[in-house]
């Protein structure tokens, strides 16, 4: 099977005063499309980075990502605002919501995301079946039937992370990225939202994608990969994966 997303020879250099930090280092991997992906290790690893570079918020210093066979380390400010228009959909540790909206205005804001993207681009060939869902739609499918018309300050932590979901979810997005999905809840409210983030895997297709320094998520994952000083320091496949309403931490 060919792989969805490659990473070739990948760097990130940053320069810091007269020296140069790397954040990533000669990085080489494979993602497959409906994977679920557990990246672990410990702050300043460079987990965070891998997860900017795979929805194309940054760009490599040297080497390529290969994203369904595409070079997006070569696409200029336009593609990428394109790629990730149709193909990533973003979940925050804190929601980033907008108090001042209810979760159905918060989720529809994603209609404005393509509008505003310049038409015709490879993306818009390539997901020409992948719409946009319907605000409520999204919500209905993260559990949220009857929270649709209230704002952030009406509903707790879990379901308001489930909002941020939707919002992702909204776009219909290949690849749905989760940085620490779960660090502002609790162990309950936090596994509800891992088995809901699996089932998007399982169920739905979507390629995800979780940063995390909670090794406990390893056991749901299909492919987990540790990160260490910049560098991969393992790919580990799950052939059994748990079901993620069994995690504890």
């Amino acid at each position: 099977m060919k792989p969805f997303i490659e990473f070739c020879h990948v760097d990130r250099k940053y320069r810091m005063g007269e020296n140069d930090f790397f954040a990533l280092k000669d990085v080489n991997l494979e993602i497959y499309e409906g994977e679920m992906i557990v990246i672990l290790g410990p702050s300043g690893a460079g987990k965070s980075t891998l997860l900017n570079l795979l929805g194309g918020m940054d760009s490599p210093t040297s080497g390529s990502i290969l994203f369904n066979g595409h070079d997006i380390s070569r696409f200029k400010d336009d593609e990428l605002t394109a790629y990730r228009a149709w193909n990533v959909g973003v979940v925050f540790q804190f929601y980033n919501l907008i108090p001042t909206l209810t979760a159905y205005e918060n989720v529809a804001l994603m209609k404005d995301v393509r509008k505003n993207v310049k038409r015709g681009s490879v993306w818009e060939a390539e997901n020409k079946d992948m719409s946009l869902l319907d605000p409520k739609e999204a919500l209905i499918s993260v559990g949220l039937s009857e929270h649709i018309n209230q704002f952030p300050s009406q509903m707790s932590g879990g379901e308001q992370q489930r909002t941020s979901i939707a919002r992702a979810l909204a776009k219909n997005p290949r690849l749905l990225l989760c940085d620490e999905p779960t660090g502002a809840l609790d162990t309950k409210t936090g596994r509800e939202v891992l088995k809901l983030l699996q089932d998007m895997s399982r169920e739905k297709k979507h390629t995800v994608v979780m940063v995390t320094h909670n090794s406990f998520f390893a056991d749901i994952a299909d492919r987990v990969i540790r990160v260490k000083n910049g560098t991969i320091e393992s790919v580990e496949i799950n052939d059994s994966p748990k079901d993620a309403s069994e995690v504890s931490w």
